[in-house]
């Protein structure tokens, strides 16, 4: 009876099943996710019940001459009584804040006055108060402290998955390395299927958490009834989802390439510095420059930023309907050339145990 060899594609998947069952049974990613998830939806809800506490309205004492005035204002709570005398004992006892009452002297034309205890209500005196009109000549097409609170949403959420499940691709790289358990395992897979399965196992993983995060700032903001945001946010979120899955690939790429390089724990910091700081450097301008249409433009076409700057730039209404897709294109050319230029550092640093491999001596390797 022959045999079958095993495809390139079967052991990519057993490669990259063994890596998401691995993160599952372990209680440390499962209860670091959960907590994660419970942060993001109870942030939503307390902001979204916070936002729709009205103030109190104010206790105001009318006659009936004056209840229509009150009753024109919907932050007023207004007790009608039968005299003037009455209105100025609710005053004086303070159950009210201020009296609203008829007044006939020639000098007031608007034939009311307000009575106070011992200083001017000016809560009820600015509610009775017009207004004139405002034209804002140039208006503002996003409140500034709402995107720059989306904005550290979308730099907190990308930077805490890319550097959980980078480090993951890491740790597991140089553990297989160090224990020799990787020379087993060249021994039944190839080197490319045991690269590609960690990166497609984690992604698969990232993506996951970062479309529940998704599903669950949708539904918080949908319970707490903020439906004007969740227009506003929805389609930037969509984007969010799509750019972040494919900019880990070429993260996780980067991640299990340098990874290789080195044989031990103890240097994995050295060598993945450089990739964490290209995950800390969106955020870090996101926070500053949020506003800024320049740096937000770069950040944007940036394959290692478009993941924050093109949503962020989404929601502010500053994009125009091509711009998504031409900085997508770019970031899947990117990782598509980052997989490549990683596997071949992969492969020539795999099986080198003796110390730190120089980044010349992986990619002039022979295979």
């Amino acid at each position: 009876m022959s045999r079958t060899t095993p495809t390139l594609a079967s052991t990519t998947w057993l490669v990259a099943e063994r890596e998401i069952m691995v993160r599952l049974r372990s209680k440390a990613f499962l209860i670091s996710t959960g907590i994660l998830f419970a942060i993001i939806l109870a942030s939503i809800l307390i902001g979204g019940f916070t936002s729709q506490n009205e103030p109190e309205a104010t206790a105001v004492a009318v006659t009936t001459e004056t209840e229509e005035i009150a009753a024109q204002n919907p932050s007023f709570d207004a007790t009608v009584v039968d005299s003037v005398d009455a209105a100025k004992k609710l005053v004086t006892d303070g159950d009210v804040e201020a009296a609203i009452v008829p007044d006939s002297a020639t000098d007031n034309p608007l034939g009311f006055k307000i009575l106070g205890d011992d200083a001017a209500p000016t809560g009820v005196v600015n509610a009775l108060s017009v207004s004139p009109p405002v034209d804002i000549l140039n208006p503002a097409s996003t409140d500034w402290f709402l995107l720059y609170i989306v904005s550290i949403a979308f730099g907190i959420v990308f930077m805490i998955s890319a550097s959980t499940f980078g480090g993951v691709i890491a740790q597991s790289v140089v553990e297989e390395k160090q224990t020799r358990v990787v020379e087993i395992l060249m021994s039944a897979v190839p080197v490319r299927a045991l690269m590609a399965g960690k990166i497609i196992g984690n992604s698969i993983l990232a993506f996951c958490q970062i479309a529940v995060i998704a599903a669950l700032s949708i539904i918080g903001l949908t319970v707490t009834g903020q439906g004007e945001l969740l227009d506003a946010i929805g389609m930037p979120i969509v984007w969010f989802v799509i750019f972040f899955t494919i900019g880990f690939v070429l993260l996780a790429a980067m991640y299990a390439a340098a990874a290789s390089m080195v044989s031990r724990q103890e240097d994995v910091g050295s060598v993945t510095t450089p990739v964490m700081m290209l995950i800390m450097i969106p955020y870090v301008l996101v926070i500053m420059f949020n506003t800024n249409d320049l740096v937000m433009t770069i950040m944007s076409y940036v394959p290692f930023s478009a993941a924050v700057g093109m949503p962020v730039r989404l929601f502010a209404g500053t994009v125009e309907w091509w711009e998504p897709i031409v900085s997508l294109v770019i970031l899947v050319l990117s990782t598509l050339a980052m997989i490549a230029i990683g596997s071949r550092i992969y492969q020539g640093s795999l099986l080198r145990t003796s110390g730190r491999v120089k980044l010349k001596e992986a990619l002039t390797a022979q295979k």
